[in-house]
Formats: C-alpha cells, structure tokens, sequence
C-alpha cells in the first residue's frame, strides 16, 4: 500500500462521517481526495449506532442538514449499487406530562416553520400504530412521518463506494502520526505509511479527532461516554413496518430491527470513559455489557413495552460514542489552524447528521466559507475553556443526561462554575444576582428581590423572574441601571494598515476619525452577516473592537483570516484586560457627571464617540453606545479597577436610585427597540438589507469591502425577505421564537427571537416575512398577522419601526 504523494485533501476518518465528507468532495468538487483510516470503514463507533434517523432540530440550518441526509440515503443504493437499509417507518415521539406535551406543541410549530411535516396524536392513535405498547399514562404524541431508520454500515459503506466512483482513493490500516507545519498551515501529513502532502486536511477521526486535532495544535473538546442499547430475539405482533419510537419521559428508545427490538437510552448518571486518548487500537471493539448500569432502562422500556418482559436478549451492545459539552456537533474550520476542517462529536446521532454534515463540510473544505448559518455546530463557539478535559468531561455528561429531559426555555447549565468571574461577582451575588454562564463566564441574568430564592424555577409558562425582570427593565426605562458587561470580548487592531485592513472587513464605515464608534457588520461572499460588532477609533492607527462573549473565538477568527496579506496589521484579544460597565437610563448623564471631572454634555460627548474619561483615579474608555435604547456608556475600565468603579457610580447615583441590572432584563429592552442579535436575528442567511440595516452598509462609497459584490448583484432585485417586528397582546403567551408567522393565513417565515415588552405591555416578536415575488412595505402592510405558538393561531400587528423610541431621541438627549 503506498500513499500517493499529494492530495487536494487528505480525509482522516473512515466512518460515516468521514466517507460522506469525501463522497461529496469527490461528487460535487471533483477534488482530489485520500481517505485514511487507521483501522477499516466503520471501524470507531459508526458499526456499532442504533441506526435511528431524526431530522427536526431547534435550528433551521441543521434541520436542513439532517433533511438532507434523509435526501441523500433515499436515493444512495441505486447511484452505488450498495443497499442502506433505509426505512421510512416515521417516528413517535411520547408525552406524559403537560409540560412535556407543551414542548411537543412547540415542536410541531418550529416543525410547521421549517417546512416539516409533524402530527400530534392521541394516545388511541398510538395504540394503533404501535399495538403492543402500553399507552395508559400517556397525554399524546408526535409523529413526524418522514424520520427513519438504517443500517450505519451498509449507509458508510455505500458512501464509500459512492466516494470511490467519482474518484476518491481509500488506505485502510494507516494511521495518522502527525503533521508537518508551515505558518499555521499544514503541508503534509504523516502517516505509518509515508508522507503525504496536502492543501486541506479535514478531521473526521471520531473519537480520535481530539487527538489528531491535537498535532496540529487545535482542542477538539469532545468526551468518549459508553452507550449502551439491546438487541432482542422476536416479538410476536411486532409490525416490521413499526415506527421508531422515542419515550423522552421514560429516557428511552425503540426501533425495529429483523423482527426484535433495538432499545436503549440515556440515563442522568452516563459513565464517561477516558479523559485521556482512545486507545489506538480500538476498533471493532465493545466494553464489557453492563445490565446493572442499564436496568434503569430495561425497568421502564418493560413498562412501555410488557412483551420485553417475556424476549429474550439476542445482543448488548455497550460502545463508546463522542459527546460534546453543548450536545451539538462540530464542524468547521479550526480556529488556531488555517486549513484543518473538523467534523467529529456527533452525540450518537451521526448516521442521521451524516449525509447533510458531509455536504456542508465539504462545501466549507472547498470553499473556505460555510454554506448556511452553522453557528451552533461551528467549532469556533468554543474557547480556550474547552482545552480542560475534565470541565469538558463534567459538562459533556450533564449534555448527555439532558438528552431526554424537557427543554424548558433559558435553562443553564450547572456543571464546572463558577469559572470565569467578574471582578464584581461578589458584590452582585449579594445584591441578588441570579446567575447565567456564556463562554465560562459568571453573568447576572436577574436580580432576587429580598426574601426571594435566588434561583430559576423553570417551567413552561412564565418563570419565576418574570416580575423581578420587569421591575429591572421600567428602572432602566425610568431612571438608570448598570450591567456588567465585563464577559464582553474584545480586540484592538494597530498598525499603519489598521484602517485599511479594517475598512476591507467591515460593511460599515469606520474610517472615521479617532474618537468616533461604528456598528457595523462582517460580511460573507454572499453578503451574509458573519458577525455584528463596535469599532471604535482611538487613533490614527489603533482600535477597540467590542463583540458578543459567545462569538470571541469566532470573530477573532473572522477577522483574523480577512486581514488583507502583507498589510502592516496586528490584532490582539485583550477581553480579560477590560472589564466593562453599562451605564444606562435617562439619569445616566447625572450620575456619570458626578464621578468625572470630564464634560460629558450632549455637545461634548455627543452618541457615537468615545472618549477617555476618568472615574475614581482610573482611565475609563468611555463609549457612548446604547443595546437597550436610552442615554448611556460602555464603560470600558482596566480589569482590575472595575469593582472602585462600579463602586463609585453606585455611591454617586444613590440619589438617581441606581441599581443593577441583568442579561433578562437587557433582552427584554433590546426587543422594544428592534435591536438584532447576531446568531438569531441575524445570521450568515440574511444580508443587511433584508435584516433592515442597509443604512449600516457603506454603499454610498466606492470602498470595496467583503461581501459588497453579492449585495450590488442583488440590488436591482426585489428582496424575498423582510425583517420585521410583531406583537401579541395576551399576555399569557409565552414568545421563545421559531413561532411560525401566517399573512392572511399562509405561512410566510417564523420568530428568530421572542420576549416581552414590558413598557408595551405585549409579547414581542421578530423575524422575516418570505414571499418569492418580493417583499416591500406594500406588502408587509397590506397583510392580516397571526403567529402560531405552541400550535395555537393568536393574532398579532406588524411593526417596521422600532416599538420604543423610533426616532432614537432617547439615546440622543
């Protein structure tokens, strides 16, 4: 066996993932590819998935991923030849318990949203489909008639061969010892059986990505946790054609298979297995069967199932799966290496990601950009927090025993915090702070009032912090509030370049002069939205970028990679070295005058500048910048000095009643004011002009920047989408978003993000309006609006203006 000494791409990884990646590199790029896989095909963990195939997820995006892997294994055997063992049986999903139910009736209208087809039945219906389940606790089901099920080897397999068609080349028993570098980039791979070189490299080992990540120099943060399911011997009366069923209540599931079950589950107890490396020779391998560990789902599959009581056992299989800490998968271009893709933690739902993930990986390998909004599987949503295995272990098995439990909306994670902390989390802990966690770090989502608990107690309706949230935001609306920000990430770009490179990367204007603020946005090639941030200039040739705490790794990446070649640049992450205040409400100004000698008049400190101010001995960037729609500043102050700050704008502004306030509350106010929030209301999908912020879009100069080609293409044509607001006046409607949007009856889009607007008193929504023909005011106005909500049709007004302020006098005065 002897490598070839060169490929477009070098694929590590044989399993399902792997091979579907190749395939499409192959069929859709014609790319030169070599697959290498240190064992043989399907050899880590695909031989040994259940096999089920779900498509509906909470993303649009994904579904579309998952959908089209349901595409592709339709039609697969008859391009290769190769049978998939691809059945349509459709799938039940099981409630008993109102809360549950209420999640399944918002799962059948995101379902309703993204195009799917989703039923919810009685407990009759279910009997009938499925005759030999016990539906006596039950308060109904879903049904989605196009999920499935298939063979995970007979599915890699046909990939492979698919692959080999268009000319893919496939080494088996070779593994990957490391890599040779240049620059951040990798030009050769090495191997046991030679040196091959490479443009792109893309990670598909599985539970070895982490490892192989790990010679190039980038975290992979996945945990191996054991999986078990059973194979049992026959059951009399079990329909061949039975759906597969998913019993979240009781943590397991089901599957026909050869006229037995396939059952399993995940239990809130998982059993991780190493921190450390898969061993290498791992391959075609199980752990031990452990029925003491599983008789948690062998009592309630009994219960749901009787006639599992009286079958035998044909098989147990307990195999390692790769888990990750959010229980989304991974895929994209690794930040700390310019050409390693990655595709790898599937969560044990990789035969049904497998298809759609190699698609997208990849058009992203080729393309350098991902095909559509990926945010929630893109490896950049992690940080340098994800190095640390045991964190990672300890929440990828608290990811894992969510598996089944009820999505109640906002709910935290608990594992590993505190992490990160604010020099302030003291001081706001024993003011009430009810603490949330982004990126690692500890951030006030609402304030107890005294003599409550301070904790979430999640439901389905509104939560606990509903009333105390709304007391904060009228503050912030009346008087003046202050948020810790310190979580912000942020960056400065220097240089003699710095302007130029800059005015490249951003749609926006920022060649302003030193002591002015941009928002702006980052485009893609296809004029989508990859980012949404504030520069301000300090100087000639520096400048302070303020971005999301979720999207540091991301935009720094971003940014990084657009940096014009040879230009006279440096971009530095200085986040831990600021923390940041928000001053905000219509006192702000009164209280900021009195902690600094500097004039912070309207005149002299007007919206948009920055200046530096200083409070309490310490040098304050101060940015006059607004998210909640009133007078204020991004108080940007050196790490260490943020609790004298705070501390000195809290003393000052007694008289004003200052207080803090918290991530709920700043929420609810950026709704009223029709602020987007990047990964939801805007995303790489949409542009500026269909998001409604083409005003932030230098085209008026004859600047060239990053995505302005594919907006002038699309200028002359009528846009098919529309942002847009809605609000709904019962108030007992909870808004979470993906609500579907009818005009005059029809669906036309669904809710990128939903709240409550407490100084409107209505339930606030947002998202496009779709129509082929076009969208323009004429048509947004001319329609009747509903919006559907946990499958129950309400009305609602349209709004194109912002619903607080629209004039922005506020943030001006």
């Amino acid at each position: 066996m002897t490598l070839p000494a060169h490929a477009r791409v070098v694929v590590i990884g044989g399993g399902i993932i792997g091979c579907s990646t190749a395939y499409h590199l192959a069929r859709d790029h014609k790319a030169e590819v070599v697959v290498i896989e240190q064992g043989q095909i399907t050899s880590g963990s695909t031989w040994h998935a259940a096999g089920l195939v779900g498509q509906l997820r909470a993303s649009a995006s994904i579904t579309k991923v998952l959908k089209y892997s349901v595409d592709l294994y339709k039609g697969l055997a008859a391009e290769t030849g190769l049978d998939t063992g691809w059945k349509m049986s459709g799938c039940l999903r099981l409630a008993t318990n109102a809360d549950r139910w209420t999640e399944f009736r918002r799962l059948a209208t995101t379902a309703r949203s993204f195009g799917m087809e989703m039923h919810l039945i009685s407990p009759q219906e279910v009997q009938r489909m499925w005759p030999l389940m016990d539906v006596s606790d039950l308060v109904g089901a879903s049904w989605l008639p196009t999920d499935g099920q298939a063979s995970p080897s007979d599915i890699t397999q046909s990939l492979a061969k698919g692959a080999r068609m268009h000319g893919a080349r496939f080494f088996e028993g070779v593994r990957v010892t490391g890599f040779r570098m240049d620059r951040g980039r990798i030009t050769h791979v090495e191997t046991t059986a030679g040196t091959i070189g490479c443009e792109t490299v893309v990670n598909c080992a599985g539970q070895w990505a982490r490892p192989v990540g790990a010679m190039a120099g980038i975290t992979v943060p996945l945990q191996p946790v054991r999986h078990q399911y059973i194979v049992t011997e026959r059951i009399e009366g079990l329909s061949p054609d039975a759906p597969t069923i998913r019993d979240p209540d009781r943590r397991t599931y089901f599957k026909e298979e050869v006229g037995g079950l396939v059952m399993g589950g995940y239990e809130p107890d998982p059993q991780p297995w190493t921190t450390g490396d898969v061993p290498d020779d791992w391959q075609f391998r199980l752990f031990d069967d452990d029925y003491d560990h599983f008789e948690q789902h062998m009592t309630q599959a009994i219960a749901r199932v009787p006639a599992l009581a009286q079958v035998g056992v044909k098989q147990m299989i307990n195999g390692a799966e790769s888990f990750t800490p959010d229980g989304n998968f991974i895929l994209g271009r690794a930040p700390e290496c310019a050409n390693m893709y990655v595709g790898a933690g599937f969560n044990a739902f990789g035969i049904a990601s497998g298809g759609g993930a190699g698609w997208v990986l990849a058009e992203w390998a080729m393309t350098g950009e991902a095909p559509l909004d990926l945010w929630v599987v893109d490896i950049r949503r992690f940080s340098g927090l994800h190095a640390d295995r045991d964190w990672v272990c300890a929440r990828t098995c608290e990811a894992y025993g969510k598996h089944y439990t009820i999505a109640f909306p906002h709910e935290e994670y608990e594992s590993g915090r505190p992490r990160i902390v604010s020099p302030l989390y003291a001081r706001l802990q024993a003011a009430g702070a009810v603490f949330g966690s982004k990126l690692g770090w500890e951030r006030p989502n609402w304030f107890a009032p005294a003599g409550t608990a301070a904790r979430d107690i999640y439901s389905m309706g509104r939560q606990n912090w509903f009333a105390p949230v709304g007391a904060e935001h009228a503050h912030v609306r009346e008087a003046v509030g202050i948020f810790d920000q310190s979580s912000f990430a942020k960056y400065e770009v220097t240089g003699r370049d710095a302007g130029r490179a800059l005015d490249w990367i951003c749609a926006g204007n920022v060649a302003k002069p030193p002591g002015r603020v941009t928002y702006t946005q980052l485009l893609n090639s296809r004029g989508g939205i990859e980012a949404d941030l504030t520069v301000a200039r300090l100087a000639d040739d520096r400048f302070y970028i303020v971005t999301g705490t979720g999207f540091r790794t991301h935009d720094l990446a971003w940014i990084r990679d657009h940096l014009p070649a040879g230009a006279d640049v440096a971009l530095e992450d200085v986040t831990e070295g600021w923390g940041t205040l928000s001053l905000m409400g219509p006192r702000a100004r009164d209280v900021l005058a009195k902690v600094t000698a500097a004039d912070v008049s309207n005149a002299a400190f007007p919206f948009g500048a920055v200046r530096e101010i200083a409070i309490a001995g310490t040098e304050v960037r101060a940015i006059r910048i607004t998210y909640v729609g009133e007078l204020g500043w991004e108080l940007h102050v050196p790490l260490g000095a943020t609790g004298a700050v705070y501390d000195a704008l809290m003393a000052a502004g007694a008289p004003e009643g200052i207080r803090p306030v918290g991530y709920r509350a700043l929420e609810s106010l950026r709704l009223e004011k029709g602020y987007r929030a990047w990964s939801s209301d805007i995303t790489p999908n949409d542009t500026p002009f269909e998001a409604g912020l083409g005003w932030a879009v230098k085209m008026g100069s004859s600047t060239p920047f990053m995505g302005r080609a594919a907006l002038q293409a699309a200028a002359g044509r009528p846009l098919q989408k529309r942002f847009a607001g809605f609000t709904l006046a019962d108030p007992s409607v909870v808004l979470v978003g993906r609500e579907t949007i009818l005009r005059d009856g029809a669906p036309v889009g669904y809710l990128t993000s939903g709240g409550f607007g407490y100084t409107l008193g209505r339930n606030i929504g947002y998202g496009y309006v779709r129509n082929a023909e076009g969208v323009d005011d004429a048509f947004l106005h001319a329609g009747r609006y509903e919006l559907v909500v946990a499958a129950e049709v309400h009305p609602a007004e349209i709004a194109l203006a912002p619903l607080h302020d629209p004039q922005g006098a506020r943030i001006r005065a």
